[in-house]
């Protein structure tokens, strides 16, 4: 029998004294916990979905664990862990109580208002006023205690209540001031002396002055001299050349290269001995070319010295001016931003939108869910199906609509995937086959390697307006001389067939291994499709940078077609009259540096390709990363180091500064890259402990462990993520019996899980970037749903009048079925 009560209730109403409250809580007081200094109080969301203390069934918080969970999800939080006690909240929203006049009566104090939470705008609206109840809950009886309830309760379950009601959601965005504050702002900011002597820095290709190291890079404000930072400075290698130059010139301040953003970066004191803070740093910057800081955007993206383009961007890609009818219900669910997640939720809005990942995530929801870790908030495929369900229940789409797509991806269970099945993402997969040409030797080779997305070129030389795109330029010109105000922008019209074009062309090669020689050599180097993906994935290179650091967008129009045949850029392979290089390795040189930073297996850091560094840095990512994946695929180019950014970019020292190897304490770059925890392999039994717990295969969590260096989250990736997994694999049960030995047997090289087909696609979805960089703008996203398009911009999901092909950044093609 469930017994509810106001305080705590028993059949026929009857009120529990102060000493049965307690008797009732003692077998549970064990498990109850007060919030230390580090624990995450998740008090505003689910970690299964998106139900809310707003929500209709409130919000559950385990007493123990702090985390949260909806009506929907509690039970199966105490089935797994066997926690009984829960904090349960509740906001309820309703109308202001009007006065006679018909006006809301004067606001007053609610003092039931008393959780710490994020509302939406419409809360704070005159017409709506809210209140909090919060009140324990105890499993499986569903005993109630409203709170607070000082007098009756425990003093240890008094202090918990008040801990976790008055703690922080760590869904909260924290405020700048908070840590910004925290260092102290230099005094030689304020007068810092900067040479006339004509340094500029370039965007890229740093290395230090005396050393030529690449990483750890310090610029002198006072001299612009670029010198490498000392061993444990900021925990990475370097000579300490930046504070050898301020003793012998006693120039103060240096700032990191590599941190520079709009919204400041590292600086350094080497007199006051810490970081600090420069107020002037803009200026300081500027001083030496650099002009990034200067990028403040207002509110809608644009400078306020900019002139709007002809027809601005926003207005076209927002289809703005016209009257868009919204749309609700499953698969129009639209994602709040917060502050910077506007390209987020637009990639995951295309995505969700593909079969394969509703089936792969939201066909498996009971699985996942039961499944998942012990704190599911941190867990990717738990966050994954959360965030599915809730753009494709309808749950969170008002006005409520029967969830019938969500109903149908369930009831298909032929189609269902258990766990273990194929990752989604290989719809995407793809060969390139790339053909080398040895311009000495006329010789070639071919290889393949595995990508995921189009990289189409912008063919400005192709435009089809170069007059109107001349006479612009002249007059902007003559105006700025006269200093007359700007014309309006011009955009370029590109053929999309001229970007097509540039995308086959031969790229120059000027340093590759040409094994008939036995040396570098220069070589030409042709791309086409080995295999053509199920989707296929555009991206217009639309960003680029300028010399003044100042990250620049093309303003281009291209006409985009909805269907597309690209079949005529199948690989043939080698052709006949041609002749192969010769398989022979380039020779390992074996550094005479007694630090040896190098591993045998990598690149000097100094023969770092920038391009391909600054070509993912346009992309959007960190400077740091972009290095580190370039370095850790050997140079092979942008699309082979984007693969690896995309592997390792939930990793934590993801954006990070290069580390080697061989520097005291700093952590094995070889680990992390061949994925191998030295010749011991075997996992440590209470990780094999922890998955095997959740249901899989001894052998399974072996296998992903040691696939995954003993991660225990990327282990559980991998088991979703391998399908072809068997029981009994001999491949584990041999690693086991030989890990005393100190062998390694080697797994079965995977294959190139590619869904080859026909190179004829439909348009499905676009992405759209609004701005004149990456730094700073809007993304919003258009999908073909049932017949029409659909504009997402961040919650707001309306039918689309005039969707803007022309103006994308990214494209969603799918297949056409032959």
């Amino acid at each position: 029998m469930q017994r509810r009560g106001a305080l705590l209730g028993m059949p026929g109403g009857r009120k529990m004294a102060a000493g049965d409250l307690g008797e009732l809580l003692v077998p549970h007081m064990p498990a109850i916990r007060v919030p230390r200094s580090g624990d995450r109080v998740y008090k505003s969301e689910c970690a299964f979905s998106f139900d809310s203390p707003n929500s209709e069934g409130g919000l559950y918080i385990c007493m123990n664990t702090f985390l949260a969970f909806g009506r929907e999800h509690v039970e199966r939080h105490f089935r797994k862990t066997g926690q009984s006690v829960y904090m349960h909240l509740k906001r309820h929203v309703r109308e202001k109580v009007r006065g006679a006049s018909g006006g809301a009566l004067p606001k007053r104090r609610n003092s039931k208002l008393f959780l710490d939470l994020d509302t939406d705008d419409d809360l704070n609206s005159d017409d709506l006023e809210y209140e909090d109840e919060a009140k324990l809950v105890i499993f499986p009886d569903h005993y109630e205690i409203a709170l607070p309830n000082i007098e009756e309760l425990p003093a240890l379950v008094t202090i918990a209540c008040d801990a976790v009601l008055s703690s922080k959601s760590p869904y909260r965005k924290q405020d700048p001031d908070t840590w910004e504050n925290e260092l102290p702002v230099s005094k030689y900011a304020n007068n810092l002396t900067q040479l006339d002597n004509g340094v500029r820095i370039p965007p890229s290709g740093w290395k230090c002055a005396r050393c030529d190291l690449r990483e750890n890079l310090w610029l002198n404000l006072t001299d612009g001299s670029v010198l490498c930072g000392k061993w444990f400075f900021d925990s990475s290698g370097g000579n300490g050349h930046a504070l050898e130059h301020y003793r012998d010139t006693g120039y103060p301040l240096a700032v990191k290269l590599g941190t520079i953003t709009p919204d400041g970066a590292d600086v350094y004191s080497f007199q006051e001995e810490e970081p600090v803070l420069d107020p002037h740093l803009a200026k300081h910057l500027a001083h030496f070319g650099i002009d990034m800081l200067h990028m403040h955007g207002t509110e809608n993206g644009l400078q306020d010295n900019e002139i709007k383009p002809r027809v601005s961007e926003w207005e076209v890609i927002q289809e703005s001016g016209t009257k868009l009818k919204p749309m609700y219900g499953p698969g129009y669910t639209g994602l709040k931003n917060l502050g910077n997640s506007c390209y987020l939720s637009s990639v995951m809005q295309a995505i969700f939108s593909i079969p394969e990942f509703q089936r792969a995530y939201v066909g498996n929801l009971p699985r996942i869910f039961d499944y998942s870790p012990l704190d599911p908030t941190q867990d990717f495929n738990t966050q994954m199906t959360k965030l599915g369900h809730g753009l494709l229940s309808g749950q969170y789409s008002k006005p409520p609509v029967k969830s019938e797509l969500i109903e149908q991806v369930m009831k298909e269970e032929h189609k269902r995937n258990r766990i273990g099945s194929e990752n989604p993402s290989d719809v995407f997969r793809f060969l390139v086959e790339e053909r080398i040409q040895c311009c000495q030797t006329r010789k070639v080779r071919y290889t393949e390697r595995v990508d995921y997305l189009m990289q189409l070129p912008v063919a400005m030389e192709a435009a089809t307006n170069k007059d109107e795109l001349i006479a612009y330029e002249l007059t902007r010109r003559e105006a700025e001389v006269n200093r007359r105000p700007l014309p309006e922008l011009v955009r370029a019209k590109i053929p999309f067939s001229a970007c097509l074009q540039a995308f086959s062309e031969p790229e120059n090669v000027d340093d590759f291994w040409s094994s008939a020689l036995q040396a570098k050599s220069a070589g030409v180097k042709t791309s086409r499709f080995a295999s053509f993906p199920e989707y296929l994935v555009v991206q217009i290179k639309k960003f680029t940078f300028g010399l003044d650091w100042v990250p620049k967008k093309f303003d281009v129009s291209i006409d985009m077609p909805d269907l597309l045949d690209i079949n005529h850029l199948r690989a043939r392979g080698l052709q006949p009259g041609e002749e192969e290089l010769p398989d022979i390795s380039p020779p390992i040189v074996i550094p005479d540096d007694s630090k040896d930073r190098l591993m045998n297996q990598l690149i000097d850091p100094s023969d770092i390709d920038e391009s391909s560094v600054m070509q993912l840095a346009e992309m959007g990512f960190p400077l740091e990363a972009c290095r580190k994946a370039v370095y850790f695929t050997g140079n092979m180019g942008a699309e082979v180091a984007f693969n690896w950014i995309i592997v390792h970019m939930e990793e934590p020292d993801f954006a990070e500064p290069l580390t080697m190897p061989g520097y005291g304490g700093a952590a094995s770059a070889g680990a992390s890259v061949f994925g191998a925890a030295g010749l011991d392999n075997q996992p440590p039994e209470e990780i094999i402990s922890i998955i095997t717990s959740m249901g899989f295969q001894r052998n399974q969590a072996i296998q992903a462990l040691r696939a995954t260096n003993h991660s225990l989250e990327r282990a559980l990736d991998w088991i979703f993520s391998h399908p072809e997994f068997e029981e009994d694999s001999d491949f584990v049960i041999e690693m086991e019996n030989n890990a005393n030995a100190n062998i390694i047997s080697e797994a079965k090289p995977e294959g190139p899980r590619v869904k080859d087909g026909p190179g004829t696609y439909e348009l499905f979805a676009f992405i759209s970037h609004m701005g004149t960089s990456t730094m700073s703008g809007h993304y919003i996203c258009h999908i073909k749903k049932e017949g029409r398009w659909v504009i997402y911009n961040d919650h707001k999901v309306c039918a689309s009048e005039r969707p803007p092909k022309d103006l994308g950044y990214m494209y969603f093609y799918r297949r056409i079925p032959s």
